[in-house]
């Protein structure tokens, strides 16, 4: 096994998941008014859809990457709509509800129902965005890692570093916002759910009228 696949993963990984777009703006306002663990675990589920598109990329598997950006347009939309929804409901959400019902959100979240919605939903919206599909495809062939050449180690190998990558930088996010979290007045999480829902809002729209 060569190693230098494993660092080049984890650096691709790393800076396809660190530019800030939608999912790191639910990362950044799950982290705030829920805690690092939920911002971490909605990271987790990019990183997984992320991890999902390296091995169709990495195999070669042209059947399933066709199939995917033959249906780009009907993706993008429900995507879209995911992301003004998921933006509406963040604008409206109220820090005063979400502090009186910390222990029952709490308890919720160790018996993993908020933490597998909030897995779940990231995990959708990276899916729902084939095009990434391409960038891995263009990186791993500037990389010389095809299945055609039977190189599927090598190719297991940088998926794997992929996923790490981008675990590791959404890893930092969540700690680094974390710290800030306890300052955060009842008045400031309510201006954060604002801003926050209006830019997956404005994202959703993007996504949408790209389409015409």
């Amino acid at each position: 096994m060569d190693i230098s696949f494993l660092l080049r993963g984890l650096i691709i990984g790393f800076s396809i998941a660190a530019p800030v777009g939608p999912i790191g703006v639910l990362c950044i306002r799950r982290t705030l008014a829920e805690g690092r663990v939920s911002g971490l675990i909605s990271g987790l589920g990019a990183a997984t859809a992320d991890a999902i598109y390296g091995c169709i990329a990495g195999f070669g598997l042209t059947f399933i990457s066709s199939i995917l950006i033959s249906q780009q347009v009907w993706l993008r939309v429900v995507g879209g709509a995911f992301l003004c929804y998921l933006g509406l409901r963040t604008f409206l959400s109220s820090p005063t509800e979400q502090a009186a019902s910390a222990a029952a959100s709490a308890a919720a979240s160790a018996k993993g129902n908020g933490l597998a919605g909030a897995f779940a939903s990231t995990f959708f919206l990276t899916l729902t965005n084939p095009m990434t599909i391409l960038s891995f495809a263009a990186i791993f062939a500037g990389l010389g890692v095809v299945s055609a050449g039977g190189n599927y180690v090598s190719a297991g190998v940088l998926v794997l570093g992929v996923f790490i990558g981008s675990a590791l930088w959404w890893f930092i996010l969540s700690g680094g916002v974390g710290v800030f979290r306890e300052k955060f007045t009842p008045l400031g999480l309510q201006w954060v759910n604002r801003i926050s829902g209006s830019i997956i809002i404005g994202l959703g729209l993007l996504a949408l009228l790209s389409l015409i």
